[in-house]
């Protein structure tokens, strides 16, 4: 039986759809390979290959040969680390050169349209342009794959060296062609000058999309105690082994995957099931890596370490999420694969008919010809087109309180017809409020309830339960009172005494043990009441009591969010069917889902659940946004058509999704929707008409006009026309900020 194995590789030089179907189809031909998916969004590839016949190293072999680099050494933490690294020098790389060519070509149209002619003015400009061209644009030059596989950087590199060689042959060369020797070197600098930047900004949006991963493998302490004979030792986390004992200390991030041997604490495991109340632990208890440990300290056996955590499975799902996701093909990029040779031919095409036909002035008219049809048919306004409107988008949703991250989430949201929320934190408060109290209401004296009152809130202020802050942040302005003999009874409450009287908070299982039910009116029926109902509506219970008689009860849980409500109802009106994931118990889900109007809702889920709830969905035909706050929603959020965060969630979470809603507002889900229409029409607005202008303008700057009206297209005409048609789509962007 063949040797399966999944695994997902960065990809260096990829810049355009071509590039990503380059590569994908040179991993396809490797034998052994089985599926391959390559993203441009995050520059990966995952492959499903054969381990008996393919090896990694045959895979790059061939991305090689292709005029890409796979990065394969080390594990896909180390490579991904690695292609982290490259991509912020790159980056770094990129917006020094857009800068520079920016700066260097204001100043040589200043020069060029600002200044009359004065001695060695062409060759100011000369040695200006020629930083620009070759030093900010070597990368549009760069090896022979640009030449080979015809892309936008053809063109670009076709436009700036056509323009500014023969902008030199003019300059040295002047009486050759008489007075139509033009220099054309602010066209070639501001078309370097356009593209770096409208590049820069892509860059900057793809290299975001990795963030997800990189603080997920954060959440992995670098360093842990290991107790060895008695000893604590300092080592590194790859160090550790099976069955070593670790020591977490107050505030830890626990390491590893293993059991408590020793001790008592309580652990924030909401990365993992999205819930906002710490889970006790003693021995026995299981913890996993990147969940944080509270007030106490314990001793756990290792269990499972490295790539074998649950932490790392996540990471997983993370990756398989993002690389199995689909990127939407840029319009651009589709068309210019058509394009871009179109317009080499038509430019040579045209230097061929001139040669022939055009008469005494044959090779000038050829050559202006050729040159104004590459430069009017400059790929700039097709370069602005789509990140002028995503900026402009983008602009408006931040004012609106909605962050975008990129053109792919614009172009996907207007089209979502489902939406999944998680519930704690998204459709809920996130963390445990005091909700309901009762208090025995045979206490009359103002008196005695405050003293009631603060003896709980003091019980509760040396309690390490999760709970208990919950509880103390509802008895605000109470004071604290001396207590005698505190304890604690795992897994039931705490114990006190004031005044000589012995008090108790806890759960029903400390009032069944410490207040037995043949007690004098231990337990009125009001409490009886209150106790039956609240656990009814799935309410956490904390009652106050002591060997006589149970003086209140509290109902804790995690409350929903004022506007929930209103937004969930708004979402349904417009059409949208609403689901709600949780991995909360079945009575505390009802009773969410009830109150908030939501028909489908599922309890008890666990993060990789989530995610393939929402494949589940995507397969019968839905557009799928996720709404989530937590680290357990992250693979989620990765694989929906479209990852939605609130503002108040965990970074991982907002690094994972493509939209943050700031005010963690639900009630923007239709406003993004609105945004994303709106925004989608302006880009295609923008290509309609940059492409139409390209098929009017190209046939004049060829020369079509000249036989019947006399009438020909210079070179530093067709570079104002190409400017103008960029000012044009940066305009109709500019609506989206009315």
């Amino acid at each position: 039986m063949a040797d399966k194995a999944r695994r997902n590789f960065p990809v260096e030089g990829m810049g355009c759809a071509a590039c990503v179907a380059r590569v994908q189809g040179a991993i396809k031909n490797v034998s052994g390979v089985e599926d391959v998916s390559v993203s441009l969004a995050s520059n990966m590839a995952r492959v499903d290959y054969d381990t008996s016949v393919c090896t990694p190293e045959a895979i790059r072999q061939a991305v090689v040969d292709a005029g890409y680099n796979l990065i394969i050494e080390g594990t896909e933490d180390e490579a991904e680390d690695e292609a982290d690294h490259s991509r912020e020098r790159a980056l770094k790389t990129l917006r020094t050169d857009a800068l520079v060519a920016v700066i260097l070509a204001v100043l040589v149209m200043i020069i060029s349209m600002g200044f009359k002619d004065f001695p060695l003015k062409g060759y100011v400009l000369w040695a200006i342009a020629t930083p620009i061209v070759f030093g900010c644009g070597r990368r549009f030059f760069k090896g022979l794959k640009a030449w080979r596989h015809p892309s936008m950087d053809t063109l670009v590199a076709l436009s700036i060296s056509i323009s500014y060689l023969f902008s030199v042959f003019n300059l040295l060369f002047p009486s050759v062609l008489g007075s139509e020797a033009h220099l054309y070197f602010e066209s070639s600098t501001m078309i370097v000058a356009f593209v770096l930047l409208g590049r820069l900004l892509e860059e900057k949006a793809k290299f975001s999309t990795t963030a997800a991963i990189r603080s997920l493998m954060g959440l992995r302490p670098r360093k842990v105690t290991r107790l060895s004979g008695g000893a604590e030792e300092e080592i590194p986390i790859e160090d550790v082994l099976p069955g070593d004992i670790i020591l977490v200390r107050p505030g830890d991030r626990i390491p590893v995957d293993g059991t408590v041997t020793k001790g008592y604490s309580s652990v924030d495991e909401s990365m993992l099931t999205g819930e906002s109340i710490p889970v006790v632990k003693s021995e026995g208890s299981e913890v996993f890596t990147g969940t944080v440990n509270k007030k106490g300290a314990f001793e756990i056996r290792t269990v499972k370490t490295g790539g074998d955590t649950l932490l790392s499975g996540i990471i997983r799902l993370v990756r398989d999420a993002q690389g199995s996701r689909a990127p939407v093909q840029n319009l651009v990029d589709k068309i210019a694969a058509i394009f871009v040779p179109v317009i080499i031919g038509l430019s040579v095409l045209t230097l061929a008919i001139w040669l022939i036909f055009g008469g005494q002035q044959h090779l000038t008219h050829g050559l202006l010809a050729m040159v104004s049809v590459l430069v009017i048919a400059c790929p700039c306004s097709l370069g602005l087109a789509t990140p002028t409107a995503i900026i402009a988008g983008i602009g408006r949703g931040a004012k609106d309180g909605i962050l975008i991250k990129d053109a792919e989430s614009l172009q996907v949201a207007r089209r979502i017809d489902t939406v999944v929320l998680d519930k704690t934190g998204t459709i809920t408060e996130g963390h445990p409020i005091v909700v309901e109290s009762f208090w025995d209401p045979a206490i009359t004296s103002d008196f005695a309830r405050r003293n009631l009152r603060n003896v709980l809130y003091s019980l509760e202020k040396r309690s390490f339960h999760p709970l208990a802050d919950a509880v103390t942040e509802s008895l605000k302005g109470c004071s604290r009172v001396p207590v005698e003999g505190f304890d604690t009874v795992f897994g039931k409450g705490i114990s006190g005494t004031v005044d000589g009287v012995r008090y108790y908070v806890g759960n029903e299982k400390l009032l069944s043990e410490f207040l037995p039910a043949g007690a004098p009116s231990a337990t009125s029926p009001a409490v009886l009441s209150c106790l039956d109902e609240w656990m009814a509506k799935g309410y956490t219970i904390t009652l106050l009591f002591s060997e006589e008689k149970v003086y209140a009860v509290l109902a804790i849980t995690d409350g929903i969010k004022e506007r929930s409500i209103s937004a969930i109802k708004t979402l349904r009106d417009s059409g949208i069917e609403v689901h709600m994931l949780t991995g909360d118990n079945e009575t505390a889900a009802a009773t969410v889902a009830v109150k908030a109007g939501i028909p489908i809702w599922r309890s008890g889920v666990l993060p990789g659940d989530k995610a393939q709830y929402i494949k589940d969905l995507q397969a019968s035909g839905k557009h799928v946004a996720m709404v989530g706050d937590g680290i357990n929603d992250s693979a989620a959020l990765a694989q929906a058509d479209l990852g939605v965060a609130m503002g108040s969630g965990s970074d991982t979470a907002i690094d994972a999704a493509q939209v943050t809603l700031v005010n963690s507002d639900l009630a923007k889900l239709p406003v993004l929707k609105r945004l994303s229409r709106k925004t989608v029409r302006i880009i295609r607005e923008n290509l309609f008409w940059a492409f139409f202008y390209n098929v009017m303008a190209v046939p004049i700057a060829a020369g079509a006009l000249y036989p019947s009206f006399g009438f020909f297209l210079s070179p530093i005409i067709a570079a104002a026309c190409m400017a103008l048609s960029s000012i044009c789509v940066v305009t109709n962007s500019l609506r989206l900020k009315l």
